[in-house]
């Protein structure tokens, strides 16, 4: 219910009655404002917003429905227990009508109050908790990701979670599933937004140039540094560097990265002067990190001081119907950018990009979209302006989750063989398998069946569920 106390606003215009009440509550250390009018009331209440209203129907200049509704108007959570004689109780349930928690009739003890009280300041706690609920559910779009899937609600909200944190965030996914995006996501969402957020990719620099990137350099510390250069470390100094394609770096750079990550200071290449930054590190890789541990190509302490907060993007595949959310998404952007009139998908298309397996994630999808823009105009994306992988449904079929594998093994069926396994059998028994043989490392085994991690827990919370006997 959070740590301040809640704030109580009781209207009631008989000046021993309120004292009464007050005196009440005092037990249960409530922040209690009184107002003896209508109009007090909803100025005091417009000024501090309570968590619960005690309201006497009965004001001396407005009547204690109309207050009911502007309150309810203004918070439709606020809990409010109205107050009534004996006389007119058939006005209390007409307040209830109208949304207010419970009513209680004079003369009403303490105990029956502050149980009326807490009873209603707990119903607004759920209220708020599963508003915030749907709100995860309804939340579409975050920090430049687009999708409504819960294996994105479950993203959004690890990196709310962590964003406030200094915490090294390694971020693992297949090549497409948006990294970077997630990356800047943790920066904007965390309070380092206002300082730099600088990104370099491991992979895309040559090895030889890859430290004076990170570091910097002096004039003259190799052949063609004909001048001084700040290096990413220093650029990000009070906000994020991210280290995409982590696992690219060479060995003996790694050593420095993990000294940098453990004194905050760097070297720029050639220089003997120290300099102290503040950076947070994010990571990403499209590898398992722990086999290139396992193989000798990626430092295991350097693994752990990066790997403290994981977060994996799960594939396109496994997204549901966000890939026509997306795809509809990039329509709108690439068609305003190259001047052309595209405002939809036909139901032949939509039911293409459903089915579509997207290796390549949503990098294929952007140049998918884009192709069919450049080359075509019109209102309506149709079957026949789709590339030849997608035209005719044909493509890139969608991959059973655990088929390759299965299929690994299993001995060719004999016709005259009547007895058939089932599939879920067979996927539970190689799920098990893979989970044995790694340890019971989901993120690895996931990464070898070539499935998501939420895929492989979602199977094992649905065989708890069911027990043995059943695939769901």
């Amino acid at each position: 219910m959070g740590s301040r106390a809640h704030r109580i606003l009781l209207i009631e215009d008989t000046a021993p009655l309120a004292r009464l009440y007050m005196e009440f509550m005092r037990a249960e250390a409530y922040d209690v404002a009184h107002a003896e009018t209508g109009r007090d009331a909803l100025a005091a209440a417009e000024a501090r917003p309570p968590d619960g209203v005690i309201l006497d129907l009965k004001l001396p200049d407005m009547e204690g429905l109309d207050v009911l509704r502007i309150l309810r108007e203004r918070d439709p959570d606020v809990s409010v227990i109205v107050v009534t004689a004996h006389g007119s109780v058939g006005v209390a349930v007409e307040a209830m009508r109208c949304g207010a928690f419970d009513f209680l009739v004079k003369p009403f003890t303490a105990e029956r109050l502050n149980v009326t009280l807490r009873n209603a300041l707990e119903r607004r706690s759920l209220a708020r908790m599963v508003d915030g609920y749907r709100r995860d559910l309804d939340r579409d779009r975050f920090h430049g990701f687009i999708g409504a899937s819960p294996e994105m609600q479950a993203v959004y909200r690890t990196i709310e979670s962590v964003a406030a944190s200094r915490a090294s965030v390694f971020i693992t996914g297949e090549s497409g599933t948006g990294k970077e995006v997630a990356a800047e996501a943790i920066h904007q969402a965390s309070p380092r937004r206002g300082k730099p957020f600088v990104a370099l990719n491991c992979a895309a620099i040559p090895k030889d140039l890859l430290e004076s990137e990170i570091f910097g350099h002096v004039r003259g510390a190799f052949t063609g540094a004909t001048a001084d250069r700040v290096g990413a470390a220093a650029q990000a100094d009070g906000g994020t560097l991210f280290l995409d394609e982590v696992c690219e770096m060479p060995f003996d750079l790694q050593a420095k990265l993990l000294r940098f990550i453990q004194t905050g200071v760097i070297q720029p290449v050639g220089s003997s002067r120290a300099e102290k930054v503040d950076v947070r590190f994010v990571a990403a890789t499209n590898r398992d990190p722990l086999r290139e541990v396992e193989e000798g190509r990626f430092r295991e302490d350097l693994y752990y001081r990066l790997h403290v907060i994981p977060l994996h993007l799960p594939p396109l595949r496994d997204r549901g119907g966000d890939a026509l959310l997306i795809a509809r998404a990039l329509l709108a952007d690439c068609a305003r950018e190259e001047g052309r009139r595209f405002t939809a998908f036909a139901p032949e298309v939509e039911a293409a990009f459903r089915s579509c397996d997207w290796p390549g994630n949503i990098r294929q999808m952007q140049n998918v979209v884009r192709q069919i823009v450049v080359l075509h105009d019109g209102e309506v994306v149709t079957a026949d302006m789709l590339p030849p992988p997608l035209r005719g449904g044909g493509a890139t079929p969608r991959r059973a989750a655990a088929v390759p594998v299965a299929a690994q093994g299993v001995p060719p069926a004999d016709p005259a063989e009547e007895t058939i396994t089932p599939l879920w059998r067979l996927e539970k028994d190689m799920i098990q398998r893979a989970l044995r043989l790694c340890g019971d490392d989901v993120p690895r085994a996931a990464s070898l069946l070539e499935i998501s991690p939420s895929t492989i827990y979602r199977k094992l919370q649905q065989w708890k569920t069911d027990g043995d006997g059943g695939g769901g």
